[in-house]
């Protein structure tokens, strides 16, 4: 496709993070184009409750990660020019934790 996000760091993203960056994308590009997102989250990262003893097995699900490598895409995106594409993609990347390179 057109544009896209790529990841520089490996990284656990957020579901909350993913859906931030999406967000953020359709924000800036008013009407027109269209968005994929390239990753889900599909790892549930578990914790215990806080002043738990030990032991009585795992703790329950708190969130879902999606576990990125170095040079995944995270978005792409296509039907826009490039400098819209350009300002929604570096809105999106100040959401992610982690370093990002934009490729057109």
């Amino acid at each position: 496709l057109e544009y896209a996000l790529k990841a520089l760091e490996p990284a656990w993203i957020t579901s909350r993070q993913i859906e931030a960056g999406r967000r953020a994308m359709i924000r800036n590009m008013r009407r027109g184009g269209k968005i994929w997102v390239c990753i889900f989250p599909d790892k549930p990262v578990t914790a215990r409750q806080v002043e738990t003893r030990m032991g009585s097995g795992k703790g329950s699900p708190k969130y879902w990660v999606a576990v990125i490598k170095p040079g995944k895409i995270l978005y792409e995106m296509s039907g826009i020019t490039e400098n819209i594409a350009l300002k929604a993609i570096s809105v999106a990347a100040s959401k992610m934790p982690i370093r990002t390179k934009f490729i057109f």
